[in-house]
């Protein structure tokens, strides 16, 4: 099971340790990152690249698994699969890749009639996604059954009725205002059951993914609502837009019983002084803590705390706005792209060393020392010697290569874990290198060759 996996490493963390970061530590670069995104383990990163191409980091070496190239324009999103195989991309050219990282190739291309603002996998299928286009509808879109389904998605949100007003009595003004509006972003439940939608005017839309209606609608502002995030445990979303407020949402299980009284906006996290956009914003593994990156001129990224809604952290980057972020699903760890030059930040907790592994009873040391072993401490009884000899099997062969297939179940969904393979081709480890690393290259080779006019005669 994915999730209790990372349940089990949450648990071995240091309790007493902190839950957000204070420091940047590393960066990668490859190309112009656009956005990134981790997938449900942690163990890897998806980057889309301005120029089209996906990359997918092994954050446990900081080198790059994969290059996806599918695209002409920029990505526009990623989206991971939950066991981990699968991602789904978007980009400006007005198609939708779904990827199978195990040797890189692409299951599916899906070309619509607009560019694609984002899109999003379901959460148990991978063949089911979720699209919202430019100044056009939002599209559900199943290739389950081989063809390509597209099913539309309403964007007019469902106002409440009036005092004695009958069902199907609608205000004109406010429908020729409605319909006037647009579909930013689009987002699955936990379950996969309704579907969570911005709109230009503020509107937040429930859509039931097998009705294709809406079951409720809400004004959270006048603005635009450009970014939507669910928390890890499913509960809350995080809302992003124009009029400089994040806000923090509770969702419930069953969005059809909605009432205006049960949905309430939890906090609105803003910079009162400043008063700064925001590029991006998520949840940190818990939900306990929401994160933003500041447009322009700032280049810092804001912590708050949800149980208090105060400020708690602000970390300070290079001079480099970020356009995108992410936060690791196990570890106090956060990810963010720059928009000048597409580097990847890493920012993390500075880990202290401990040597229990090296101490006899398995305690905690602040630093190694020597052992002086007893004089006979080491010394090989005969009788000893052969008992060992014949329980250690040293003959027999160790399978080191064969990977085995990690089952797991999240509720009563069963899900086949799923470890990348590494790829050992040479056109594929050649191909991983940047545009600007190439004309590195060829630029030396001029220099080199104006530098030694010997070799220029020798030819």
């Amino acid at each position: 099971m994915i999730l209790s996996l990372i349940k089990i490493l949450q648990e071995l963390l240091n309790p007493f340790s902190q839950e957000y970061p204070e420091s940047l530590m590393s960066s990668l670069s490859y190309g112009h990152a656009m956005l990134i995104r981790f997938n449900k383990k942690g163990d890897h990163l998806a980057a889309g690249l301005f120029d089209g191409v996906v990359i997918i980091w092994d954050l446990l070496t900081n080198g790059v698994s994969r290059v996806l190239k599918g695209h002409t324009r920029p990505i526009q999103s990623v989206c991971w699969s939950i066991e981990g195989r699968y991602l789904l991309s978007a980009a400006r050219d007005w198609r939708c890749v779904l990827w199978d990282l195990k040797d890189g190739s692409r299951i599916k291309t899906i070309r619509f009639n607009a560019p694609i603002w984002g899109a999003e996998l379901h959460p148990f299928n991978r063949e089911i996604f979720v699209a919202s286009l430019l100044e056009d509808v939002p599209i559900l879109t199943d290739i389950s059954r081989g063809d390509i389904q597209k099913h539309v998605l309403p964007t007019v949100p469902k106002r409440p009725l009036k005092e004695g007003a009958e069902e199907g009595e609608i205000d004109e003004k406010l429908a020729s205002q409605d319909t006037k509006q647009f579909t930013l972003v689009c987002t699955f439940n936990s379950t996969g059951n309704y579907i969570y939608s911005g709109t230009t005017k503020g509107w937040l839309n429930i859509i039931s993914s097998t009705s294709f209606e809406i079951v409720y609608s809400c004004r959270l502002t006048n603005s635009n609502i450009k970014q939507i995030r669910l928390s890890p445990t499913g509960k809350t979303l995080v809302i992003n837009s124009t009029d400089r407020i994040i806000r923090t949402l509770s969702v419930v299980d069953d969005p059809e019983n909605l009432n205006d009284s049960l949905i309430e906006v939890e906090h609105k996290f803003q910079d009162v002084i400043n008063r700064f956009q925001w590029n991006a914003c998520a949840f940190n593994c818990s939900g306990e803590y929401v994160m933003a990156s500041t447009y322009q001129s700032a280049h810092v990224i804001y912590i708050w705390d949800r149980n208090t809604g105060s400020l708690v952290k602000i970390l300070e980057g290079p001079k480099e706005e970020f356009i995108d972020i992410d936060w690791h699903p196990v570890y106090p760890l956060i990810a963010a792209a720059g928009l000048e030059t597409g580097t990847i930040y890493i920012w993390s907790v500075p880990q202290t060393e401990g040597w229990s592994a090296f101490a006899p009873d398995f305690t905690e040391l602040e630093e190694n020392v020597l052992y002086e072993e007893r004089e006979d401490e080491f010394d090989i009884v005969p009788e000893e010697s052969k008992k060992n000899i014949i329980n250690n099997k040293d003959d027999d062969d160790v399978d080191i290569t064969t990977i085995d297939n990690v089952q797991s179940t999240i509720g009563s969904t069963h899900i086949e874990g799923f470890l990348l393979p590494v790829l050992f081709d040479s056109d594929y480890t050649s191909s991983s290198e940047t545009d600007n690393q190439k004309k590195n290259k060829n630029l030396k080779k001029l220099e080199n060759s104006k530098n030694n006019p010997k070799r220029k005669r020798n030819n």
